[in-house]
Order: structure tokens, then sequence, then C-alpha cells
């Protein structure tokens, strides 16, 4: 039975991303931070595993993942977002996000690549965002941290292929989760009205998407985009 680790599972995007991977058969352990209740709740539901870890602490996701078996695929899904003018964000809002958004990768890449290494297998899916690939107003910081992702994916991906570990990355556009949760249903009918699909997604479309990419052999350095054509 494969092990996979997935950040930011208790809510959103990473729940559903638990949820299917726990349905296709794979050991799943999950990081949450805040969401106790709903971390409990998925756990309960899966019977996955939650551990409560920030993931930009890099010596507590050192301790956490040496407590784990071997992490063949690693999802690296936890995430901040911010909304609001370049002007009015703090550095220490700034910091947060890249610290958790970027740096958070790479404590978690860090920590599971020596038994890749030693496999010389694995696969490594990372969430960024359609807001990485050309921006958003009012979303600097976000779209900036996730653009970051995309390219920290391609380098991993020349990087790692090599010992037979693939890192790809997929980029959701607009998904019904709580981080969107602050637009109004004007805002959410105008983009779902410039998406050919003409609705928002669903998290489980990119918990699927995720799954494809952990399976598909022969794909790495690649970014999925998951939006419905928006772009």
């Amino acid at each position: 039975m494969l092990h996979a680790l997935i950040t930011g599972g208790s809510r959103g995007i990473g729940a559903a991303v638990v949820r299917a991977f726990s349905e296709a058969g794979y050991a799943v352990h999950f990081f949450y931070l805040q969401a106790a209740q709903a971390a409990a709740q998925v756990a309960a539901e899966t019977g996955a595993e939650a551990i409560c870890c920030d993931v930009a602490d890099t010596a507590a996701v050192a301790r956490a993942v040496a407590a784990l078996p071997p992490v063949e695929v690693l999802v690296n899904n936890a995430g901040l977002s911010h909304v609001g003018l370049i002007s009015q964000i703090t550095p220490e809002e700034w910091d947060r996000l890249f610290a958790v958004n970027v740096k958070g990768i790479y404590n978690t890449v860090r920590a599971v690549l020596p038994a890749m290494l030693q496999q010389q297998r694995g696969a490594i899916i990372n969430v960024s965002s359609m807001w990485g690939q050309v921006g958003a107003s009012c979303e600097a910081a976000y779209s900036a941290t996730k653009g970051a992702v995309l390219s920290l994916t391609q380098a991993l991906a020349r990087e790692l292929g090599p010992s037979g570990i693939r890192v790809n990355a997929v980029s959701p556009g607009m998904i019904d989760t709580e981080m969107n949760a602050h637009l109004s249903e004007e805002d959410r009918a105008v983009l779902a009205a410039d998406t050919p699909l003409e609705r928002i997604g669903r998290p489980e479309e990119v918990a699927q998407a995720i799954l494809y990419l952990t399976r598909a052999e022969f794909v790495t350095g690649q970014n999925l985009p998951v939006n419905g054509g928006y772009l």
C-alpha cells in the first residue's frame, strides 16, 4: 500500500484530496494547523491520520515526517490567501504567505526526500493557482507565491527526475472552498460567466486531477490547470 502525505488536509481541496486518496487505497496522513474539529471529522470519515503541523516550521515538519512511514506521494496543498491592495498588506502578512505557500513546500520536500531517494521513486504534486499563471489584481502576494510554486515545480522536476521522482503542479481556478467565501454572489456569478464551462469548480475535481498526476508515470515538470477553461 502506497503512503501519501497531504498538507492542509482538513478543509476544501485538501480534504477532497484526503478522501480521494483514501478511497483509492492509499495509506494517508495529512497535516492541519487550526481546524482541529474539521480535521478530526475528515480523519473519522476516511481512516486517514491527522497531524497538527505548521508547514512553515522547518523543525516541526522534520519531526512529523520522521515519525511516519516512508512517503511515496506528497501533495503540497497547505496555503494562505490575502485580498487587498499591495499598499495595504503588511510586511508580516507578506512574509507569512511566503512562509506557508513557498517555504512550506521546501520544508516538506526536504523532509520526505531521503526516503524517496533511497527508493528511487516518488511523486510530488504542488497546488498552485491560476493566479500564479497570470496574476490577480488585489492579490499580489498570493499570486507571487503561487507563481513561485510553479517555478519551483519545474526546477524540482529537472533536479529529481534522474532519481525517479516526478514533480508536477495543479493550478485550480475558481473553486467552491472557504478560501473563496469572501466573494459576493455577484462576483461568483461573473467568474462563472467568464468560465467556458459556466460554473464554479468543485474541490473533488481538483482532487481527481492530483490523483491523475500521481499515477501518470511519464509526466513530470507539468502544470495541470483545473479552471474550467477560464485561462
